[in-house]
């Protein structure tokens, strides 16, 4: 399935998506004034050396009548002026460049930062719609594009712009008839401009989207290629990458296509207007009543060639505008997706956690009204244990991401310690929780940074207290460098069971007082392994609320309450002992994952 955003209506330029990337630069304005405020002494230091040109063609170059020697020192002042001038004219172009760049790596940081940050406060029902190459390109090339229009395009924008007007003025001082042959040239061109404008802004559009959809088949396969590898699904891949790697390749082409068409444009008007010139400025020149010098001409011919030069660069900065424009759409899109998980305006305190738990007549839903939980109807006591069973889709997980609020219930209510977990603030609830899941991720990084979840301020003894704790010390030990040895992305050369062991230290380092929301931390450990993480869950689960979500029912006899969930409905519940003794679902379930093959357990009905 290719992941590529709706179209959004193209428009050549939007004001206020402008004036939104123009917050950026308002910490920078004095630095901005300042870039800004070298484009006039530049402008005036680069117009003048055709000025020079002129002088030294006309009063040491043509006139045969001066004495050589005077000629030569006429060319010397001259040759001396025009290299102070541009020398001038490079140390500002210089401090300018370095200017712009100081402060297009700090309105970088902060876009990025603004985007990382909303990132973080999405739902996640968010990221369960929306792939994570999407998300990539965002922080990446789009917020870059934009950055590129903040810095090099505002400063260029206007240097060209100063440039263009300087150039003319200076054409009328030289000579007004030759001028107006230039004004007469520049509507036609603006007007190709605009045109090839447009064809660009939504050539740039669609090249975001094809790099978008790349970018997430690109990060699904990487993540899945063991499962790719492990099928023998390479050559499908390969084809999935084709097939979007083609149409990228494709949109860039056009996008290129049309910004090129720019350059001949103002190539063939320059050529037209050399020629035009030559051949006015020669008419004049050849007249002899002194309308035109040759020294004028030549400086007016380098000025046609300045003239042209910033419609080169504004064709460039448009099609910098353009992109920035498709990316900006794209980037304040994310920044406007509601994040519908919000704080309230008052949250409840949390100074005392007891740890119990209510879904009263609760309906949830991830898409629509496709339930996966219907009137759920239950209370789990403060410290005690609870085991959750059920086929897959019963909504065992869903449960249990309701009582951290990752997602807010359509229908009744989840409370915790009676009161709508709504009420509380985001962090304060999630703090008190702890969530080991089957397959518990590991950053890349050292051991010590996983347990202490990159928190500088956990002290070490604490992190080893917690992996003694549960059992994970010896294993770490083990390894070369112990609680620094450095593990790769996602836990790579750790077994399964060495993963879950991290993860329930890195819940008891954080000491939450609801613990235990273990979706099958055993499920897929080998025997030793799972005896260890046994005796750990046994001292974690003491006096703390505890919530299992079982695939082995062998592990949870000794839990105080079964919930047995069926299609969203809680359908029985009780001790181990009386829910077999009743005879329903449960010792359905429990008869067929005992006496079954395990292979043929992973395809029950049942049970998957």
């Amino acid at each position: 399935m290719e992941h590529i955003e709706s179209e959004i209506p193209a428009r050549l330029f939007d004001r206020a998506l402008l004036a939104r990337m123009l917050r950026y630069v308002r910490p920078y304005r004095v630095w901005m004034a300042l870039a800004l405020g070298v484009v006039l002494p530049l402008t005036l230091l680069t117009n003048t050396l055709p000025l020079l040109i002129r002088d030294a063609t006309d009063h040491a170059l043509v006139p045969a009548d001066v004495d050589p020697g005077a000629r030569w020192a006429i060319l010397l002042r001259i040759g001396a002026l025009y290299v102070a001038i541009a020398f001038g004219a490079f140390l500002v172009r210089f401090a300018q460049g370095y200017l712009m760049s100081w402060l297009g790596q700090r309105m970088l940081f902060d876009m990025r930062a603004d985007i990382f940050d909303k990132i973080l406060r999405l739902p996640f029902r968010y990221f369960d719609r929306h792939p994570v190459g999407r998300l990539m390109t965002r922080v990446g090339s789009d917020v870059e594009a934009m950055q590129r229009l903040l810095t090099d395009g505002i400063v260029g924008l206007t240097t060209d712009v100063l440039m263009l007007a300087g150039v003319l003025a200076y054409m009328f001082w030289v000579n007004p008839r030759l001028a107006l042959i230039m004004l007469m040239l520049s509507p036609p061109l603006l007007a190709i401009l605009v045109f090839l404008n447009s064809k660009v802004r939504a050539a740039h559009r669609d090249v975001r989207r094809r790099q978008s959809a790349l970018n997430a088949f690109m990060q699904e396969t990487l993540t899945g290629m063991g499962t790719v590898q492990l099928f023998n699904r390479e050559a499908e891949a390969n084809a999935g990458f084709a097939r979007r790697n083609g149409p990228l390749r494709d949109a860039f082409l056009r996008s290129v296509a049309w910004f090129s068409y720019a350059f001949p444009a103002t190539e063939i008007m320059g050529a037209l207007a050399a020629v035009l010139v030559l051949g006015l400025g020669g008419w004049l020149i050849l007249r002899g009543d002194g309308a035109l010098t040759i020294g004028e001409l030549l400086a007016f011919l380098a000025y046609v060639r300045e003239f042209f030069r910033p419609l080169d660069d504004l064709s460039e900065k448009s099609n910098v505008l353009q992109a920035a424009m498709a990316s900006g759409e794209r980037v304040f899109g994310l920044i406007d997706t509601p994040e519908e998980i919000e704080d309230p305006p008052q949250p409840a305190p949390l100074d005392t956690f007891r740890g119990e738990i209510s879904f009263d007549h609760v309906w949830f839903a991830y898409d629509a009204e496709n339930w996966v939980l219907r009137d759920l109807d239950l209370h789990i006591p403060a410290g005690s244990s609870i085991a959750i069973v059920g086929a897959t889709g019963a909504g065992k997980s869903s449960l249990t991401g309701l009582i951290a609020r990752f997602y807010d219930v359509q229908r009744g209510a989840v409370r915790v310690d009676g009161i709508d977990v709504r009420a509380y603030r985001q962090s304060d609830l999630r703090r008190r929780i702890g969530i080991v899941l089957q397959d518990p991720f590991i950053f890349a990084g050292t051991i010590a940074e996983n347990i202490a979840l990159h928190d500088p301020a956990m002290p070490r003894a604490r992190i080893e207290e917690a992996a003694r704790y549960v059992n994970a010390h010896d294993f770490i030990m083990r390894r070369e460098g112990g609680y620094g040895a450095v593990i790769m992305e996602r836990g790579a050369g750790l077994s399964t069971g060495q993963k879950q062991l991290l993860a329930l230290a890195r819940a008891i380092a954080h000491n939450p007082d609801i613990l235990l929301i273990l979706d099958e931390a055993t499920a897929h450990v080998d025997t030793e392994t799972e005896l260890l993480i046994q005796d750990a869950l046994k001292k974690l689960m003491k006096g703390r609320t505890s919530i299992i979500i079982a695939h082995r029912l062998s592990t949870i006899r000794h839990v105080d309450r079964i919930l047995v969930l069926r299609q969203g409905r809680l359908v029985e519940q009780g001790t181990h002992r009386d829910l077999l003794a009743h005879g329903g679902y449960y010792k359905r379930l429990y008869e067929l994952l005992s006496h079954a093959p395990a292979e043929s357990r992973k395809g029950s009905v049942l049970y998957s």
